[in-house]
């Protein structure tokens, strides 16, 4: 029977006191905490499966606050996500949940967050994003990113900025999102990587490349992992590892 492996791992990094990233399997939700080893679940291939990385805004208010509510809201809402304006819609929501808990609480005042993720169907993968965090294609020998950064243009020279376009909530009122989805095919075989910056600023693609030939499930997460760490471990490191199997 076809099947969903998803591999996932959440950490802290070297140099963040705490984690504010947040991550959704399906039913299964990790929120601004750590796992001490990668965690594997099947899935059987058919009913829509939503994965997902949110990374909270660092320097405003309560991201860890703002990537949970992310992805729990995605969690509940997953069964539904067939469609890419049910994923439009969904995502509309989560803004609209940010803004609406920062209005009944100052203290998460332009709390926000980005977010990544896919939802597995049965023949097909719609991708989604908003912010910085990514969606990468890994099936092939040549990683190839399927998300749409929102950052400003990098300078000659520059490889990354922390500066964000857009978010889910980070300000004193929602402007509406405009998020980036897309839809193409799968079969058995196809790997795709979703992760917070906390891998992909430190690691550049080549390296991430490489590991990804190499290693596959559990043994990827923590090989990506290791090396996000090696690099300084400068943010908190978030990440999924989809494989469909026959």
């Amino acid at each position: 029977m076809p099947y969903i492996a998803v591999s996932a791992l959440s950490h802290a990094g070297l140099i963040r006191d705490h984690n504010e990233d947040s991550l959704v399997v399906g039913p299964w939700t990790l929120c601004a905490t750590v796992t001490r080893n990668p965690q594997t679940f099947v899935f059987p291939l058919g009913d829509p499966l939503v994965v997902a990385v949110a990374d909270g805004i660092g320097g405003q208010p309560a991201g860890e606050v703002a990537s949970a509510l992310v992805v729990r809201q995605l969690s509940a809402l997953g069964p539904a996500l067939d469609s890419e304006g049910a994923v439009r819609e969904a995502l509309s929501l989560c803004d609209q949940a940010l803004y609406a808990a920062a209005d009944s609480d100052p203290g998460l005042t332009a709390m926000g967050t980005t977010v990544a993720g896919t939802v597995v169907l049965e023949e097909s993968l719609i991708s989604f994003n908003v912010g910085d965090s990514r969606v990468l294609d890994a099936t092939r020998e040549e990683l190839r990113q399927v998300s749409v950064d929102d950052n400003p243009p990098l300078a000659p020279g520059q490889r990354t900025t922390s500066l964000l376009t857009q978010a889910i909530g980070g300000g004193r009122r929602s402007a509406g999102i405009t998020p980036h989805v897309s839809t193409e095919p799968i079969g058995a075989g196809a790997r795709y990587l979703i992760c917070s910056d906390g891998l992909t600023d430190p690691v550049p693609n080549d390296e991430l490349d490489e590991l990804l030939r190499v290693h596959d499930d559990g043994k990827a997460a923590f090989e990506l992992w290791r090396a996000a760490i090696e690099a300084g471990g400068p943010d908190n490191i978030t990440l999924a590892l989809i494989r469909i199997g026959a």
